[in-house]
């Protein structure tokens, strides 16, 4: 069984997601790690070298690569791969999603101290509080999307819901 966990970042996708595959014996991927092996570049190199589109079209390649393939896995997709390059109808098709719903003031809280999020990474808290309030109305229609939606993810919550879901 495929697994992609989906939201914004912060959401919790990569911290449950390790938990996750843990559990379930499989291995887990971070789409942002697999996008980094390939190109040899952090995220932020990717985005300030050669623009978001050039990064979301690496994703969607990523993403379709591992949709194919033949082992299951628990991946924590990217925040926009859902929302690119047709990416919620390939990862529905190919597994089960599940979007952590996680409120904006917490996603701030989480993320006060990150310096690696390329859409997040000016301005002030203001502004990064007006940045993920702005992502989160303009991916929210595409995140509902998901097989699954959980609010204030546990892994124990996680587990239930893939049950109930076979």
């Amino acid at each position: 069984m495929k697994i992609y966990l989906i939201g914004l970042s912060g959401s919790g996708k990569t911290t449950l997601g390790k938990q996750l595959a843990e559990k379930l014996d499989v291995p887990f991927v971070d789409m942002d790690w697999e996008i980094e092996k390939k190109e040899n570049k952090s995220v932020q190199e990717i985005f300030s070298q050669n623009g978001e589109d050039y990064f979301r079209q690496l994703e969607a390649t990523i993403l379709r690569e591992w949709a194919s393939a033949p082992q299951d896995f628990v991946m924590g997709t990217g925040g926009g791969a859902p929302c690119f390059y047709d990416g919620i109808n390939i990862i529905n098709q190919s597994g089960i999603s599940i979007f952590l719903d996680v409120p904006v003031d917490e996603l701030q809280s989480r993320l006060a101290n990150a310096i690696d999020r390329p859409l997040l990474n000016s301005g002030d808290e203001s502004a990064k509080k007006m940045k993920l309030h702005s992502l989160r109305i303009a991916r929210l229609p595409i995140y509902k999307k998901a097989h699954i939606t959980i609010e204030n993810a546990t892994l124990d919550k996680l587990v239930d819901a893939i049950h109930l879901k076979r």
